[in-house]
């Protein structure tokens, strides 16, 4: 498997993962040396998977599994290493070819969902943004990180990628904070035409909104940071270095509840459209 870049999360991840392997070493009753012998690896390998300062490959793992007793726990074990491979890829290594094949990189994915569970504290999402927003955003993101200027291109990708909302059994629950509402992307124009568009997408069928509250009492779930769930399949999450993708199913099942948490303190309907309005009318 390939090394992944280098990061404290996916050290931290690689650390975590060698000691659930351990465990499940200690349990069989093995040694790290018996196990090695048994696999046929050098004696010291064991040490280095379970420390986390050897990735091990696909088939070390199914040797884990098979010599320690447990062979009905390798597809979930393989799926949480692929997971840390995959999970924490730099933008300047993402988007070092600019913005437009960064969004194309994610339309397999788009295109297979079927439920999409989006939450956002900050930022309208990508499925229900303007052009002129979208425009903003990725105008300020191509300044900040000193991109190449494929802008246009880049757009257009993103709301061609928008049919998905209208077409098909796709399915899109939507969190905002109300802060998202308020924060101001490409100025007063913009954001009233967003907020506009808000409130007729609210309406779609494949659609529902919820917004939370700036009142809400937060003391069980204060605001996270935004994610994507595809389905129960992969989980994204926006950081300012990098871009985050999860596929272990214990973590998508820690996003899955948090959604649900989320979605618990919102209001919808003609609450939220009551939210959206009353953004529009601070607007000025």
């Amino acid at each position: 498997m390939a090394t992944p870049p280098s990061s404290s999360a996916v050290r931290e991840a690689r650390e975590s993962f060698g000691r659930r392997l351990r465990e499940i070493r200690k349990d069989s009753g093995l040694t790290a040396r018996a196990l090695s012998a048994l696999a046929g690896w050098h004696e010291s390998k064991c040490s280095k998977i379970e420390s986390g300062t050897r990735p091990p490959s696909f088939d070390d793992i199914r040797a884990y599994a098979e010599h320690c007793g447990v062979p009905h726990l390798a597809n979930d074990l393989i799926d949480t290493a692929r997971g840390i491979d995959g999970m924490y890829v730099e933008w300047c290594q993402l988007e070092r070819s600019g913005l437009r094949r960064a969004q194309e990189s994610v339309l397999p994915v788009w295109e297979r969902t079927l439920r999409y569970r989006i939450y956002s504290s900050w930022l309208i999402p990508g499925p229900v943004q303007t052009e002129a927003y979208i425009r903003a955003l990725l105008t300020s993101i191509r300044d900040r990180r000193q991109l190449i200027d494929d802008v246009e291109e880049a757009v257009r990708v993103r709301l061609d990628k928008q049919h998905i909302v209208h077409e098909g059994n796709h399915r899109f629950s939507i969190i905002l904070e109300e802060s998202a509402l308020r924060y101001r992307i490409g100025g007063v124009e913009t954001m009233a035409g967003q907020l506009g568009h808000l409130l007729t997408v609210s309406t779609l069928p494949s659609v529902s909104l919820g917004v939370i509250p700036l009142t809400a009492d937060r003391s069980g779930l204060w605001p996270v940071e935004g994610f994507f769930l595809f389905d129960d399949a992969q989980a994204n999450v926006e950081l300012i270095s990098a871009h985050l993708t999860i596929v272990q199913r214990h973590e998508i099942g820690l996003y899955a509840d948090t959604f649900t948490t989320l979605a618990e303190q919102a209001v919808y309907g003609a609450g939220a459209r009551s939210l959206i309005t009353q953004a529009i009318d601070a607007l000025g």
